[in-house]
């Protein structure tokens, strides 16, 4: 049975798991061996997109509108797509300008305005308030429903409920301290959680698990597969209009304001933007992103469809809240395990939102909204502390514990009058009003301060106006005729039909305003004057980004500043211990740079830049720049000394590639230079070897004629038989002689060019035929026998006849001279190939030994001269050979196993195929 203990028991021990494996991310990290630098991992932490609104909500969805649930992922899988340069550029310029939430990155673009952090901070909060109250709502209804088990009973109104019966509170309080302790531990400079990542990654795939074994069950358990579903579905005539494409009429406009609505949101949530670009390690992962993640959201979305039909059809008439089927259909089985799994999964899908979402929104509130009133109002007793760490600390974890306790007043207050999805798309478009500011500040340089505040200020009162009100009025917390009347009477401001306009829901109604009156205020105002000097330095650092002029390298800061000064600053914030290990790090990674020993008294510019950007980590881009301008000494610089020192940053830059470009060149001319001298070094061997080989062939006749001659000069008595045998020797040395200087002249000729080639059609069968005709008196000396295999009717191929018979002639003369007497045997065969003929002479001589056969094969494709792996004598015919075989195409290699003889092949293509090649 389902019992409170036993629930309460399953989710602290699930939550105690994710909790140890974030300290165990954190330790690693600590270690620097990170668990999160892996493309995976950091794929399936941008899957804290999908929340209780996606696990229970988009079911929700489907029971209404069909496959209205759609857009909300075909805008993220479009962004990951198309879009991926964007998110692209943002982490190149958080990570340049250590960047902590988005309010610190519109903040930092338009000159690290506290005012615009401030109020981008406000519209976070506020607008992701009711997603935070669509989380309470979905865990308080799934823990009410099995609190009712086997019972499914529909969840009281919390709004009926005193605040100390409503679990939605308690819920609140225990996600806030599992979120204090989960992610503010300890004050990080980089504003990196790797532990919560590695946590986020691991929900990810239980709650897609959790989903996917509940529409198996729904599909193949419940029904019998997708086919049946649809079948009931479709002979029902209540839900034929879920099975329709796309709604007619303004059903067009609102899935493409939910797509661009989704789209935006991917990027621009607090817990997207700080999972996909703040806690990015590696760039290059967005490659696996960019695929995985819209495969994720494939996933987690096959089976709604089939578990909404199935649960209209299942619970007919008896009122079940279709946000609820994913829990219910497996509750009216009796599936206790399943039904665990799933609450687990939509407990992950929850604590997975409230934790990271809620962790951005707190940084974003202690760096743009607490601490800059504490700069303005008691900046002394801060420059005055000694460590100011525990402070921060405890103004995040404040918020934390705020800002669910504002999601809980809304979920009281409004929350109950929507579905999941409603409320989610609440907050939608609200951070769609980011996106003028943000994405203009990216690519646009006219954009200033002023314009970003005023597009920001229309599109948050619009949003506010059209959508946030209306949902107070629809729970009855505003006088109801505000939205048939419109604000004092006025029927043009009515607030989801305003200005008269009709025929749109009220999201694409919400956008089309705000964005109107966002866009227009930015652009309009950003005219009207140009980019201070601030402002105009820090769009050329974003829009340059991903490219060289925003790669960093350019310090816009000129004046004087100590050392100590800012290392006590620091460690007022980040700890002394920290900072001095951070200041020692700089000094030593400057001095491994070629920059010298960095501890001077005297800060130079790169120092004090370090130096702002550890506090930016801690206090965010603006604050930084307030408390280093209190220890250091500016002198402010004009629009035309920015530019100048950009323009000589980047004319650095290109100098340093062109080094770096000229220097790749030499390196790779140096190593072809190395490759030739080898080369040339390989060939002065090779001439070497031929030239001695050449000496001996040409030294052993010599000697035999000159002994044979001297025999017969100094015995004149020499019967006549002997004087006749020695007279024959020396004839058969001259011919020997004769034929190596042949040979040699032979091959020279053809080496250099100048050899004569007399090429016609053969029949290659007669070639063979006629060359072992040539060789048959050495075969009976040797008593040798010769085999052959020659086909009839074979292709003709292209060749010289006399260099061919060469040849063979040089093949079959070598087989011969290793046979043994008595017993040699040698096998020419002619064979069909898809490319030509091959030729093959076999002897069982004693073949090559297996330690020469490298160094054999290595000469034979260097000079032919396989000879010299025989065992003894060599000659110049196989070189010639090859030389022949290769002009008219062909190739010519040996095979061989010690002791089993020498197999001789080549081949020649086709005499069609040869025609282009001899000509």
């Amino acid at each position: 049975m389902l019992e409170a203990p036993v629930i309460i028991a399953t989710s602290l021990l699930y939550l105690g798991t994710l909790f140890a494996v974030a300290w165990w991310g954190d330790k690693r990290a600590d270690q620097g061996r990170s668990i999160i630098a892996n493309p995976t991992i950091y794929a399936l932490s941008m899957a804290v997109y999908c929340t209780t609104w996606t696990f229970y909500g988009s079911v929700g969805r489907a029971a209404v509108s069909g496959i209205g649930f759609l857009p909300v992922y075909l805008g993220p899988t479009l962004v990951m797509a198309l879009g991926w340069i964007v998110l692209l550029k943002m982490i190149r310029i958080v990570k340049a300008n250590r960047i902590t939430s988005i309010a610190d990155f519109i903040s930092s673009r338009y000159g690290k305005s506290h005012g615009l952090g401030g109020l981008v901070t406000i519209i976070a909060v506020i607008g992701i308030i009711p997603y935070i109250a669509l989380q309470l709502k979905a865990v308080s209804s799934t823990v009410s429903l099995l609190l009712s088990y086997p019972e499914i009973v529909m969840p009281h109104r919390s709004a009926t409920m005193s605040v100390g019966a409503d679990i939605s509170f308690y819920i609140a309080l225990i996600l806030a301290a599992f979120t204090i302790v989960f992610g503010t531990r300890h004050l990080d400079a980089t504003e990196r959680h790797e532990g919560m990542v590695a946590a986020i990654a691991l929900e990810s795939g239980v709650k897609l698990v959790a989903f996917l074994a509940v529409g198996i069950f729904v599909t193949y358990g419940i029904y019998d597969g997708f086919g049946d579903i649809f079948d009931h579905a479709e002979a029902n005539q209540k839900l034929q209009r879920l099975m329709t494409a796309i709604p007619s009429g303004k059903g067009y406009t609102s899935w493409f304001s939910l797509v661009v609505l989704s789209g935006l949101a991917v990027l621009f949530l607090p817990r997207q933007f700080q999972v996909a670009v703040v806690e990015n390690v590696n760039e290059a992962h967005l490659k696996r992103a960019a695929w995985l993640f819209p495969l994720y959201l494939l996933l987690i979305n096959i089976f709604v469809l089939p578990i909404a039909l199935g649960g209209l059809l299942h619970f007919s008439g008896q009122g079940v809240d279709a946000d609820t089927f994913v829990l219910t259909l497996p509750m009216s089985q009796r599936q206790e395990g399943l039904v665990l799994l799933v609450f687990i999964g939509g407990l992950s899908a929850a604590t997975g939102m409230v934790i990271v979402e809620t962790i951005a929104l707190s940084t974003m509130v202690c760096n743009d909204l607490v601490m800059p009133l504490l700069l303005r109002h008691n900046r002394s007793a801060i420059e005055d502390a000694k460590d100011l760490s525990g402070l921060l600390l405890g103004i995040r974890r404040g918020a934390i514990v705020v800002i669910l306790l504002l999601g809980y007043l809304y979920f009281r207050l409004a929350g109950e009058a929507y579905a999941l999805v409603a409320i989610g798309l609440i907050s939608f478009s609200a951070v769609a009003q980011f996106a003028p500011a943000l994405i203009g500040g990216m690519y646009w340089r006219g954009g200033t301060r002023g314009g970003a505040l005023a597009g920001l200020s229309a599109g948050f009162v619009v949003w506010g106006y059209t959508l946030l009100l209306p949902s107070f009025a629809k729970s009855g917390w505003l006088p109801g005729d505000f939205l048939a009347q419109g604000f004092f009477g006025i029927e043009l401001l009515r607030p989801q039909q305003l200005f008269g306009l009709t025929g749109m829901d009220e999201i694409s109604h919400c956008l089309f305003w705000s964005f109107l009156a966002n866009i227009g205020a930015y652009v309009g105002v950003s005219l009207l004057r140009p980019p201070m000097v601030a402002e105009a330095t820090q769009a050329t650092l974003f829009v340059d980004a991903l490219s060289e002029t925003g790669q960093g390298g350019a310090v816009l800061w000129r004046g004087r500043a100590q050392v100590s000064d800012l290392q006590e600053l620091v460690g007022r914030f980040l700890g002394p211990a920290r900072a001095q290990s951070a200041f020692a790090a700089f000094a030593r990674r400057r001095g491994s740079q070629g920059g010298g020993d960095e501890v001077t008294p005297e800060a130079d510019a790169k120092l004090v830049q370090f130096a702002e950007s550890l506090l930016a980590g801690a206090i965010g881009s603006a604050s930084a720049r307030v408390m280093v301008a209190s220890v250091a000494k500016e002198e402010p610089l004009s629009i035309e000394e920015v530019m100048h020192i950009l323009d000589e940053a980047s004319q650095l830059r290109t100098y340093s590639r062109e080094l770096e470009r000229k220097s790749r060149e030499l390196t790779a001319a140096t190593l072809e230079l190395q490759a030739a001298n080898e080369r040339l070094q390989e060939l002065d061997r090779v001439k070497d070897d031929i030239m001695s080989s050449v000496t001996h062939e040409l030294r052993t006749p010599l000697t035999s004629i000159r002994a044979f001659s001297e025999l017969l000069r100094d015995d004149p008595k020499m019967h006549l038989a002997d004087r006749e045998r020695f007279l024959g020797l020396i004839v058969s040395e001259t011919e020997r002689l004769t034929r190596l200087i042949n040979q040699t002249l032979d091959l020279a000729k053809i080496e250099s060019g100048r050899a004569d080639w007399n090429g016609c059609e053969l029949d290659l069968k007669e070639v063979i035929e006629q060359s072992i005709a040539a060789i048959s008196q050495l075969v009976r000396e040797k008593e040798a026998h010769v085999e052959v295999d020659l086909p009839d009717n074979l292709p003709l191929i292209l060749a010289d006849r006399d260099r061919l018979i060469q040849v063979m002639l040089n093949l079959l003369s070598n087989a011969v001279k290793f046979l043994k007497p008595g017993s040699g045997r040698i096998r020419v065969t002619l064979s069909l190939h898809a490319d030509g003929l091959q030729v093959s002479v076999v002897d069982n001589g004693p073949g090559i030994r297996p330690a020469d056969q490298q160094l054999i094969f290595e000469k034979f494709r260097q000079v032919g001269d396989t000879m010299t792996a025989k065992p003894s004598g060599t000659g110049l015919g196989l070189p010639i050979s090859r030389r022949i075989v290769e002009h008219f195409g062909g190739r010519l290699w040996v095979e061989s196993v010690e002791g089993e003889g020498a197999t001789f092949s080549f081949s020649l293509p086709f005499a069609h195929a040869q025609q282009q090649a001899v000509a």
